[in-house]
């Protein structure tokens, strides 16, 4: 990667699988496909997530559970079976008890809470295209402060539950930021059991920005990404090299000013708005939320806004969401060196890892990333050479789940050979190439989204000194030596992320997993801690994201948002 992008590494809600799968997907077992906040390593001093740790205690504070009815699930690596309750599913969790006033949509520039100006109306017209889906879109204003200004189009898509057995809508967020959402309902049977699909109408967006969705953020070419994020040294030594990755990040910001007018008005806060907004549309009272990874951010940013809406929420694989820049990605670096260092400890213990190399995959990487700082290796006729920035990159992309592990061993070994060939297959499937060598917006949204919530614009020696404090860190996979720059020529932010809380929005389940490289247990359990009726759940696995791992799990999950069954704190599932 290049020091373009802000140096987090994108939050994938379940697991990133290698090319032979879907590139640039985020494919679970279940073959879900999600993302949550962090950016690749090539991107700034500051992106997000922190790292594990193996504990599923809660924090002993004394929680209202509201009407809630707490759940039995017992502190213990295995749960029974599902709720066997009769009774019919709440629609609505009680608020009788809450004196917050029911928010509008609306709101004051530069407010952090929403206000109420004119009531606005909104309507989405829903179009059959397939079975139980439909495709639909819905108008919102671009600047919810001037409601009656200019507007965008969302692009939703709605799998429709089993009309006898409907609950309500669940809407749903992959994370990214940046990724589009609609394929969790074009696909909703993969993503969720049928518990949540007979039950919900799975509603899910490409939020504004992304996909398909008004101010989608498309700033370079297909055929330029592999001279934005393949051919910068990432340890620059002299001034010249330095300059180079400054420039990179200047012309990235300006092409988004240039090609992206919606620019300023694509953040968290305003996702979190249309959220209300299609809420309204789908003519709900409350309504039910599962956000994986980044998801749980803007989730819980719309928790925060409009918390007498929300009837049950799930952020699975949380963000920190106090964690300053500088310290998410301290966290998130560790967590993903100890992710490698497991890999690389398993791979000496195995003759049969391809990169075992008698026993010490410890000093043989550490050697081929030195050797590919000095020297790249050549990889795919027509195009970049393999150079430490793509290792690293490469190397990211295998620690979300321990099933790319087989394919990162023989793309190391290959480098170590002088074949940088399936190393830059596995950045390819970071960046998401497709076949024919075009790529999503992913990434580029992903910058732009961040930047939009993020009030503060390091200069570039305001970058460097943060970055200082980054070496060190994570040695073997993160030797970066200078900042990376990635907000320092976006324009200002107009409307910087608001802080979380999730007052009065009631119980909300948040799911950490041991082994989870991107969004570590640790950031996990801080969105539990900072939301005000937070309940932690733990899954002991290695991968990024827990649900659909085991039954445990998912029964907790299904019980609450089917029947608002609210898990034990600390609840541990293996």
């Amino acid at each position: 990667m290049t020091a373009l992008l802000s140096r987090g590494i994108i939050e994938c809600g379940d697991i990133r699988m290698p090319p032979r799968y879907e590139p640039g997907a985020c494919i679970a077992a279940n073959s879900t496909i999600a993302f949550g906040r962090t950016m690749s390593p090539m991107l700034t001093a500051g992106s997000t997530a922190p790292h594990a740790v193996r504990n599923g205690g809660g924090t002993g504070r004394r929680r209202p559970w509201n009407a809630f009815l707490v759940g039995a699930a017992l502190l213990i690596a295995s749960c029974s079976g599902g709720s066997d309750s009769s009774e019919p599913p709440p629609v609505t969790r009680d608020v009788s008890g809450v004196t917050t006033t029911l928010p509008t949509t609306t709101t004051d520039r530069g407010a952090t809470t929403t206000v109420a100006p004119e009531p606005l109306e909104y309507s989405i017209d829903w179009e059959e295209i397939s079975g139980k889906v439909d495709a639909g879109t819905i108008t919102v204003p671009l600047d919810y402060a001037d409601p009656q200004g200019d507007t965008i189009d969302l692009y939703l898509v709605r799998h429709r539950s089993d009309e006898d057995q409907r609950i309500g809508s669940l809407l749903a967020n992959r994370g990214g930021p940046g990724a589009p959402g609609t394929v969790i309902a074009e696909n909703a049977t993969s993503w969720f059991a049928s518990d949540i699909t007979d039950n919900f109408d799975v509603v899910a967006w490409d939020p504004r920005g992304t996909g398909q969705s008004g101010g989608a953020v498309d700033c370079i070419d297909d055929d330029e990404y592999d001279r934005f994020f393949s051919t910068l040294d990432v340890t620059p030594e002299d001034e010249g090299e330095k300059e180079a990755l400054v420039d990179i990040a200047e012309e990235f910001a300006q092409r988004c000013i240039e090609r992206v007018p919606e620019l300023q008005y694509i953040g968290t806060n305003n996702s979190a708005r249309d959220m209300d907004a299609i809420r309204q549309a789908l003519d709900e009272v409350q309504i039910s939320y599962f956000g994986w990874s980044y998801g749980s951010e803007l989730g819980g940013v719309w928790a925060t806004m409009f918390p007498t809406t929300v009837r049950a929420a799930v952020f699975d694989g949380a963000t920190d969401p106090e964690a300053d820049p500088l310290e998410q990605t301290r966290q998130q670096w560790v967590g993903f060196e100890a992710a490698l260092n497991t890999f690389l400890a398993g791979c000496s213990a195995s003759s049969s890892c391809a990169f075992h190399n008698d026993g010490d995959a410890e000093g043989a990487f550490d050697a081929l990333l030195t050797g590919l700082d000095a020297n790249s290796v050549p990889s795919i006729d027509g195009r970049a050479d393999v150079d430490l920035g793509v290792a690293v990159t490469a190397v990211v992309q295998s620690m979300y789940s321990d099933r790319y592990w087989p394919a990162l061993e023989r793309a190391l070994e290959d480098a170590a050979a002088g074949d940088g060939a399936g190393l830059l297959q596995l950045q390819d499937a970071y960046f998401g190439r497709n076949p024919d060598g075009s790529y999503g917006n992913l990434l580029e949204a992903f910058q732009a989204i961040s930047c939009a919530d993020q009030e503060e614009r390091l200069t570039v020696d305001e970058s460097d000194i943060e970055a200082a404090e980054l070496i060190g860190v994570a040695p073997r996979l993160f030797p970066y030596t200078s900042g990376s720059y990635s907000c320092s020529f976006f324009p200002e932010s107009l409307d910087p992320r608001i802080e979380i809380t999730g007052v009065d929005a009631g119980p909300i389940v948040v799911i950490g997993t041991t082994g989870d490289p991107s969004t570590p247990l640790a950031s996990s359990r801080a969105m539990a801690d900072t939301l005000e009726e937070g309940v932690l759940v733990v899954v002991e696995a290695n991968r990024h994201t827990g649900y659909r791992d085991n039954d445990c799990v998912d029964d907790i999950v299904h019980d609450y948002l089917v029947q608002l069954v609210v898990p034990e704190d600390g609840t541990i599932c293996s």
